[in-house]
């Protein structure tokens, strides 16, 4: 009993992981026929795409304040309900404004899960944050992987996209039962308890700007392959199961390093080197995408893998760029609200950039372009600094 009281935080956080990229990333897929049936426009399916990130913006910056009233472990809690209400309301609607409405609730609570999850990490397993972090990375990579691969093949065998969709509900009903003993457990934080750094403070810093950009980038350039590599692909020529197995292919080969690279940042002071090889792989993949698509498209896909694989990376950044809790929660809801907010760029501009000129030139072009000043941040953050160490002063929220 006392062995799996200590690891049911683990299992219940990595079973929150998993649901973390699902409920985005299964829409890719299937969204020419969720545009068809629900009655997207190319604009609204643009917005569709981009509501992640947005999502992420702005209730990300919510967490760690509702986090300090009510404690981070019934946040996420009251999170992952959201995630089921959201999911399972809209695969009953049949029009745009309800469906959009619905996926933003889901999509919130993933933004305030996401952002806590690194804290409750140092929290949980301080003395283990490389491991942890790595196996929550892992499956989370893998949900994305699996979104983006049987999306389609569900949809074949249930009879159609909604009925697809309805695995994301299943999945947050079981990460929900996993933390409601943590959530029931753990309580209202008490009063007078530790100081929480405020993401104002965190805004007076270069470490919190350099990862809020490199943050964000990174997330705009996921996203626009989550929501827009499948149609890439099929306006290429490819059919629809066969695109969908290229994003299981962009997700998928990042497993590996999911689990690798945070239990390797957790060891090493400065990982620059590392983060311009993954560069080095993004650009090629899009390089690949711009010339062409169907020349060698699994190359293409795996290239983008590893080029988006900054994600573990900057995971890794969260639980060693700050020395408590506190501080990892507050450079991670900065972070990720500001650096999601930006990231709407990349999913939003596809569709807008690719309706306007009705060619893929263009948004891939800004992508492309909106590496370098991620290159810039993402040398800056992988300095070894500290967020504590920058503070003007500990402030409450």
């Amino acid at each position: 009993m006392t062995l799996l009281r200590r690891w049911w935080p683990l299992i219940a956080l990595l079973a929150l992981a998993f649901n973390l990229r699902p409920v985005a990333v299964s829409i890719g897929p299937v969204l020419a026929e969720i545009s068809r049936d629900v009655g997207l426009s190319g604009t609204t399916a643009g917005l569709l795409t981009s509501l992640p990130t947005l999502g992420f913006a702005v209730f990300g910056a919510v967490a760690p304040w509702l986090a300090h009233r009510i404690g981070a472990h019934r946040t996420i809690l009251l999170s992952l309900i959201a995630l089921i209400v959201g999911q399972a309301g809209r695969l009953l609607v049949h029009s745009p404004v309800p469906f959009l409405l619905l996926s933003t609730l889901a999509l919130g609570g993933m933004a305030q899960a996401n952002v806590l999850l690194p804290s409750l990490v140092r929290r949980h397993y301080p003395n283990h944050i490389g491991l942890a972090t790595a196996l929550y990375s892992l499956l989370m990579t893998i949900g994305v992987t699996l979104a983006g691969t049987v999306t389609v093949p569900l949809a074949h065998v249930l009879g159609g996209w909604r009925a697809s969709l309805s695995a994301g509900v299943v999945i947050a009903v079981a990460a929900t039962l996993c933390w409601l003993p943590l959530a029931l457990q753990a309580g209202k934080p008490k009063p007078g308890g530790a100081m929480t750094v405020s993401l104002a403070a965190v805004a007076r810093t270069r470490l919190g700007w350099a990862m809020a950009i490199m943050f964000g980038i990174q997330s705009s350039q996921a996203y626009a392959v989550f929501g827009w590599l499948p149609s890439i692909y099929r306006s290429a020529g490819m059919d629809q199961t066969t695109a969908g197995y290229m994003l299981g292919i962009a997700t998928g080969v990042g497993i590996v390093p999911a689990f690798l690279i945070p239990a390797y940042v957790a060891r090493t002071r400065n990982p620059s080197v590392l983060f311009l090889s993954i560069i080095a792989c993004l650009v090629a993949g899009w390089t690949g995408l711009l010339i062409d698509p169907m020349a060698a498209p699994a190359v293409w896909a795996v290239l983008i893998a590893l080029g988006t694989s900054s994600f573990p990376l900057l995971l890794a950044l969260f639980g060693t760029r700050a020395h408590t809790p506190n501080g990892t929660a507050a450079l991670s809801g900065f972070a990720q609200s500001v650096g999601y907010l930006l990231a709407t760029i990349g999913p939003l501009g596809f569709g807008v950039l690719y309706a306007s000129f009705d060619s893929w030139v263009p948004p891939i072009l800004l992508q492309m372009t909106l590496i370098i000043p991620m290159v810039i941040a993402g040398l800056y953050a992988c300095q070894p600094r500290i967020i504590e160490e920058q503070l003007p002063g500990l402030e409450a929220v």
